[in-house]
């Protein structure tokens, strides 16, 4: 397995549809993803996409390079720095941190389109001996 510096940058537009497909899936129908009239009230003053689909963007780039190496044995801890709302555009970048203990770790960025970073996840995959 070659262990890549940079990781191919993916796109996604959130839309609200999507947020409602994610919740029948997930189900995870809090109001807050769904509810326009509910979600005004909130701090978020809309609705926002919930944040484990924003996560599920890192593991899609994570898959692309490193198959089911990453979706069995891959492991990544987040912070959520800011919200994804409905019509942003988010990129997710993964740039090579560190090799030790037979694991790549990825820093990886789920940024907005008005360069506010809205997710920061460190991701490890194994390597080869």
């Amino acid at each position: 397995m070659t262990i890549p510096e940079v990781l191919p940058a993916i796109s996604h537009t959130v839309t609200q549809a999507q947020l409602a497909k994610y919740a029948d899936a997930s189900g995870d129908h809090n109001p807050l993803h769904l509810d326009e009239a509910f979600a005004a009230a909130t701090p978020y003053g809309r609705t926002i996409a919930h944040g484990m689909l924003v996560l599920a963007f890192v593991s899609e780039t994570m898959a692309k390079n490193f198959g089911r190496t990453w979706m069995c044995e891959g492991k990544m801890k987040a912070k959520f720095r800011a919200p994804v709302y409905p019509g942003d555009t988010v990129t997710t970048t993964g740039t090579l941190k560190s090799i030790s203990d037979a694991m790549a770790t990825y820093e990886i960025i789920v940024r907005k389109q008005d360069g506010i970073d809205a997710v920061t996840v460190d991701a490890a995959v194994p390597v080869p001996a």
